[in-house]
């Protein structure tokens, strides 16, 4: 009997040790553009929504203070679901289209990149994550601008550019198209 109930407590510890090792939590603070109180109402259930456990966001100094387990959310999925709700976040762009929607007093001045943001974007992204009002061209390899409908993540592009021609670049590896030379990665 003596061996069934220490067999019990070992089976026991070793549950609760790697229970409580899975369920890593986590505090964050995290920049989020906004104004006033319905902007923080919005900005907190979009955090909660997606997965965070506790989110508080300060209207003054633009922060929210979320806190969150790992293995069942992450801090850029938290990110995109603010700015799906139409809030630009420290990574991620809001949708154009739910700022657009947003009431007057919570239209706050946009981040510096996302001032031209718009719902269409190259697919080659060779505009890096310029955005456009309309559809049309990409200036640069001349394919149809596709319509965005998700959150664009802010992080450096791979581009190509030649040695010898400065102003040719590309999204993709190729050749100059002046000289023909190689194009190298842009660092």
């Amino acid at each position: 009997m003596k061996t069934v109930s220490l067999f019990a407590a070992i089976i026991f510890s070793l549950f609760s040790i790697s229970t409580s090792t899975a369920q890593t939590a986590k505090t964050e603070t995290i920049k989020v553009w906004g104004n006033c109180g319905m902007c923080k109402t919005t900005i907190e259930k979009a955090a909660k929504k997606a997965g965070a456990k506790t989110a508080n966001w300060n209207e003054d100094s633009k922060e929210l203070k979320v806190s969150y387990t790992e293995n069942k959310t992450s801090s850029a999925k938290i990110q995109e679901a603010i700015a799906k709700s139409g809030y630009d976040t420290q990574d991620f762009i809001g949708i154009k289209s739910a700022y657009d929607n947003l009431p007057g007093c919570c239209k706050y001045d946009r981040k510096e990149a996302t001032a031209s943001a718009a719902s269409f974007a190259c697919p080659m992204k060779c505009e890096g994550d310029k955005m456009y009002d309309k559809a049309g061209k990409c200036p640069s390899c001349g394919m149809n601008l596709k319509e965005k409908k998700e959150p664009v993540k802010m992080e450096a592009m791979n581009m190509y550019s030649c040695p010898m021609h400065a102003d040719v670049t590309s999204a993709k590896p190729g050749k100059c198209s002046s000289c023909g030379m190689d194009l190298k990665q842009k660092q």
